[in-house]
C-alpha cells in the first residue's frame, strides 16, 4: 500500500521532476566542465528506463483490449492515419533540411506509451484503457515508422538513414527491454516474490525519465552550437501539432461514436508523443548528434508544457454528453 501510495505521489508530481532534472543539467553543464563525456550512459539509462515502463504495461491482459474494438479503431485511426496527415502538412513548413525534417518525423509519428497514461489519468480519461493498448501502440508504430519515413522523406530518407544501427538500437533498448519485462510479469504472475519485484520496480519510471532527461540534457547542451537553430526551426511546429493534435484525436473519436472517458483517452494519445523511447534511434543516426537529439528533446519540453493544459481543457470536453454512446 506504501509502495502505490509512493508510486502515484511521484506520477502526479513527474512534471516538477522533468524540469528539476532538465533545470539541474542545465546548471552542470555550465558551471561543471566535461558534461559531455555523460553521453556513452545514454543508451543505458534509456534501456533501464524502458525496461520499468514497459513492466507497468499489462502485456498479459493485451488481448482484453480488443474486445473494445470501437475504442482500438479510433485510436489505431488517430495515430497511424489521421496524425501522419497532419505531421505531412505541418512539415511542410520546415526547411529542407532532411535532418531537421527527420527529427520532426521520428517524434511526432510516435504516440507515447509511458507517461501519457498518468495525464490521461489525471485529465478523467480511461488510462486503463490507454494502458492497456500500449503493446498495440509500440508495435505498430516500430513497424509503420520506417513506412512513414520513406514516404514522407523519400530518397533523403535513405541517404541518411542506415538499417543496421536502427536495428541495434531497436533490439537492445527496446525489444530486450519489452521482452525481459514480459519474462518479469509471467514470473510476478506465478510468485509473490515477483509481484513484490514489480512493485518496487513500478517506483522507478518517473526517477529513470528525469534521469534519462538530465543525462541528454547535460552531454548535448555543450555541442549544441547549430543545433539551437535547427531546434528552433522545428519548435512552432510541435506548438501547432499540440494545439490541433488531441482536437483531432477527439473528433476522431466522435466519428467512432465513444463515450467521453475514451474520448478523451484518444485525445490525450493524439497529443503526447514518444520522444524519449525514439532517442536510440535518433543516436543511431550517423553524423545526428547533437541535431537530433537537440530536436527531439525541444519537443519533449513543450509537449510537458501541453500536458499542463491538456489535464483542464480535455478533462472538460464531453461533459455537455455530446458523446453518448460507449465503446
Amino acid at each position: 500500500m506504501r509502495l502505490q501510495l509512493l508510486k502515484e505521489r511521484l506520477e502526479n508530481r513527474q512534471i516538477s521532476f522533468y524540469f528539476g532534472a532538465i533545470a539541474a543539467a542545465a546548471a552542470a553543464a555550465e558551471l561543471v566542465p566535461g558534461t559531455t563525456a555523460l553521453q556513452p550512459g545514454i543508451n543505458s539509462a534509456l534501456a533501464a528506463m524502458l525496461f520499468v515502463t514497459f513492466l507497468q504495461i499489462p502485456l498479459a491482459e493485451l488481448r482484453l483490449v480488443f474486445r473494445k474494438g470501437r475504442f482500438i479503431a479510433a485510436l489505431l485511426t488517430t495515430n497511424f492515419v489521421v496524425i501522419p496527415l497532419l505531421v505531412a502538412g505541418l512539415t511542410q513548413f520546415l526547411p529542407p533540411d532532411p535532418l531537421i525534417r527527420l527529427g520532426v518525423l521520428l517524434v511526432l509519428l510516435t504516440p507515447c506509451i509511458d507517461y501519457v497514461v498518468t495525464f490521461a489519468h489525471i485529465g478523467k480519461a480511461d488510462a486503463r484503457l490507454l494502458l492497456a493498448t500500449t503493446p498495440v501502440l509500440l508495435i505498430l508504430q516500430m513497424i509503420l515508422l520506417p513506412v512513414f519515413l520513406g514516404l514522407l522523406l523519400g530518397f533523403e530518407a535513405t541517404n541518411i538513414l542506415q538499417i543496421g544501427p536502427f536495428i541495434s538500437a531497436f533490439v537492445w533498448l527496446i525489444a530486450m527491454p519489452l521482452l525481459l519485462a514480459a519474462l518479469l510479469q509471467a514470473w510476478a504472475a506465478r510468485s509473490p516474490a515477483g509481484a513484490q519485484t514489480i512493485a518496487v520496480l513500478g517506483l522507478f519510471p518517473v526517477p529513470m525519465t528525469a534521469l534519462v532527461l538530465f543525462l541528454v540534457v547535460a552531454s548535448m547542451l555543450p555541442q549544441l552550437g547549430a543545433a539551437s537553430a535547427a531546434a528552433l526551426q522545428a519548435a512552432p511546429i510541435y506548438v501547432a501539432f499540440a494545439i490541433v493534435a488531441p482536437l483531432l484525436g477527439w473528433l476522431t473519436a466522435r466519428i467512432f461514436r465513444l463515450d467521453a472517458p475514451t474520448g478523451r483517452a484518444v485525445a490525450f494519445s493524439a497529443g503526447t508523443r514518444n520522444s524519449l523511447v525514439v532517442l536510440p534511434l535518433a543516436f543511431a543516426v550517423p553524423g545526428a548528434v547533437p541535431i537530433l537529439p537537440a530536436i527531439i528533446i525541444t519537443q519533449t519540453l513543450i509537449e510537458l508544457v501541453s500536458e499542463l493544459i491538456y489535464v483542464r481543457f480535455i478533462a472538460r470536453l464531453g461533459n455537455s454528453g455530446v458523446i453518448a454512446a460507449k465503446s
